[in-house]
């Protein structure tokens, strides 16, 4: 299986949130973890701003980072090419997506263009993951 991690299914298997035993299950099982370069600072902010908001959980988001860090040379990345941000700006416009959602959607379908194989597309957002769907990716569910 090949899957795809936007920033909240990230934060999942490096945090234990609601869902992360979900999305370890799914990446044990995956052959190979893609992510879209932009994830990382994407990620880096959200545990940042769960840092300051939480000044509780430093030692948490120390080790998170430190995983994020470690994992991420193992991870097949997308980069964000002209080409990826003209598909972005026509999925943002046509499935009323935010800008960075249609990036990571944008992302995951050149995966799967590129590798002619299925996408497990993981993500905890609804409207991200409909329309997903609508381009022939698999949903982690």
């Amino acid at each position: 299986m090949l899957l795809f991690c936007d920033t909240s299914a990230l934060i999942k298997l490096l945090i234990d949130e609601p869902d992360s035993a979900q999305i370890h299950q799914a990446s044990e099982r995956a052959g190979v973890i893609a992510a879209c370069r932009m994830t990382w600072a994407e990620a880096m902010a959200a545990m940042a701003r769960r840092q300051r908001e939480d000044s509780t959980s430093a030692d948490e988001i120390d080790l998170a980072r430190q995983r994020l860090i470690k994992l991420w040379p193992s991870f097949t990345i997308v980069e964000v090419s002209q080409q990826l941000v003209e598909a972005a700006g026509r999925f943002a416009d046509g499935f009323a997506l935010r800008g960075y959602d249609s990036v990571q959607l944008a992302a995951a379908h050149e995966l799967r263009l590129t590798f002619g194989e299925s996408v497990t597309f993981a993500c905890y957002d609804r409207r991200l993951n409909q329309a997903a769907q609508l381009l022939q990716l698999e949903v982690l569910a």
